[in-house]
């Protein structure tokens, strides 16, 4: 039987992930229902995708008795409240991440998916494409020998509307983030070093990070929300090294001890709005499988890499200066 889909915002990011779960077998996963703050949007979106169903209220998407998991697309602001709606509604959860503005919200979303007893999970897809599972396998295996150091930068132009969730760091350090956190198993590190600029707004526009782990080993990621930066990573191990290529945060090569290998993905059969988009494919294949596992969390991305990214979130925000409303609610 397949996995049915509701989408939840009729954005750019949930047009990428319908076309991206068009590329996947119909009998595997289908999209049955949109929902959108406005009725006339979620009925274009069903337009331009063949979906039968389309609301203008999220409510009526989380009554809708024919939705096994949602996949929520609205911007990082409305996470707590459109998660905390579903799981509230019995619903499995997909959810764009960051998961939520701050600790205390993922906790809460956490707490709830527990709570009713759903599956919930972190949209983290660069660790499901091909070459993120071969980056895992080859760590495993221990290829490269011990890792002592995760590098990734990631800059693009990007908004600074504050009211938007926009900066560095909850718009693209987030990739490299859980990036490093992916390599270094869900390992706290044992220090943090966060510097940057933040505009008068209260948005951070730049963000250098040091991350120091046990045994002597570190990482660091660099974001610019301003300009272009090479947008790479690499990890360097006591053996050799894997140099992941632009674009880090959705990988389709990867180099490693200097011999490269390519990990396409499949071409979208509508134009999407951001980079190797039907890569999203793979997060949903993940949660396919846990469903049918009966897991209420990813092996992948579970519910401490979270919670773990949120808390590293915070401290770096802290010692830049962000401050976000919903961090004094």
């Amino acid at each position: 039987m397949a996995t049915r889909w509701g989408i939840c915002s009729a954005g750019k990011i949930s047009h990428d992930f319908t076309v991206a779960l068009k590329t996947l077998p119909a009998e595997d996963h289908q999209v049955v229902a949109v929902a959108a703050r406005k009725l006339e949007d979620a009925q274009e979106f069903s337009r331009k995708h063949n979906i039968s169903k389309a609301y203008g209220s999220y409510e009526e998407l989380a009554r809708d008795p024919d939705v096994d998991v949602v996949y929520v697309g609205v911007i990082h602001p409305y996470h707590l409240s459109a998660c905390k709606l579903f799981t509230n509604a019995k619903k499995n959860v997909l959810c764009e991440k960051p998961l939520a503005m701050n600790a205390k919200e993922v906790k809460e979303i956490l707490d709830s998916a527990e709570k009713n007893d759903v599956f919930l999970m972190e949209a983290a897809w660069t660790r499901f494409f091909p070459a993120s599972v071969q980056i895992r396998n080859l760590l495993a295996q221990e290829y490269i020998g011990e890792v002592k150091m995760v590098r990734a930068d990631y800059g693009v132009p990007r908004s600074d509307q504050k009211e938007l969730g926009g900066g560095a760091l909850l718009d693209l350090g987030i990739y490299c983030l859980q990036f490093i956190s992916m390599v270094y198993n869900g390992e706290k590190p044992e220090s943090i070093q966060a510097s940057g600029v933040c505009l008068e707004t209260g948005v951070n526009k730049t963000l250098a990070v040091i991350l120091k782990y046990s045994k002597n080993r570190m990482a660091m990621f660099t974001c610019f929300t301003g300009v272009q930066l090479h947008n790479d990573a690499i990890i360097v191990g006591t053996k050799g090294k894997i140099q992941v290529p632009s674009p880090m945060w959705c990988p389709t090569s990867l180099v490693v001890n200097k011999k490269e290998t390519q990990y396409p993905v499949p071409e979208p059969s509508l134009p999407l709005n951001f980079t190797n988009s039907t890569g999203k494919r793979f997060e949903a294949g993940e949660v396919r499988q846990c469903l049918l596992k009966g897991l209420k969390e990813s092996p992948v991305m579970p519910h401490a890499d979270s919670l773990l990214l949120a808390e590293m979130e915070d401290e770096i925000r802290r010692q830049v200066g962000v401050v976000y409303s919903q961090d004094c609610q």
